[in-house]
């Protein structure tokens, strides 16, 4: 049951870090390179999305019902939402760079680890196959992390 908060609690942070992003304005790209960033983003998550299916779409969405998911962005990534969503604020935050955007960029990646690691020892508990997916594809960075 921690786990299943951890993750809630997780996103909760995130949308705080984007509320607060968009608050100071730091949230879109200005210039071309970072617009096509979080524009490839938003192509990943709702590709995502569709693959994941209707499941996905709430806070509390349970990770292990439906079986689990291989194709689409997951063949690449094993969490390509978190990873759309660390993408498109990078971008934001890198085009408007201050302390305050840099910190919230951090508690977004430390959010998304607290969110991934839960999720995954969910997953784990229910399918053992997951192991074996988890040993050839990355979580957020193909090829990387």
């Amino acid at each position: 049951m921690f786990l299943k908060y951890a993750s809630l609690w997780s996103f909760v942070v995130l949308v705080g870090v984007l509320i607060a992003l968009i608050s100071m304005h730091a949230v879109l790209a200005r210039e071309p390179m970072g617009l096509t960033v979080q524009a490839l983003s938003v192509l990943l998550m709702l590709w995502a999305r569709a693959t994941f299916g209707l499941r996905s779409l709430h806070a509390a969405a349970n990770p292990t019902s439906g079986g689990l998911v291989t194709t689409g962005p997951y063949r690449f990534l094993r969490h390509p939402i978190y990873a759309a969503i660390l993408y498109f604020l990078a971008a934001g935050i890198a085009s408007h760079p201050s302390w305050a955007s840099v910190a919230l960029g951090l508690v977004a990646i430390a959010a998304s680890v607290v969110r991934i690691l839960s999720e995954e020892r969910l997953i784990v508990e229910r399918y053992p196959e997951y192991a074996e997916y988890a040993a050839r594809t990355k979580r957020v960075i193909p090829f990387v992390v």
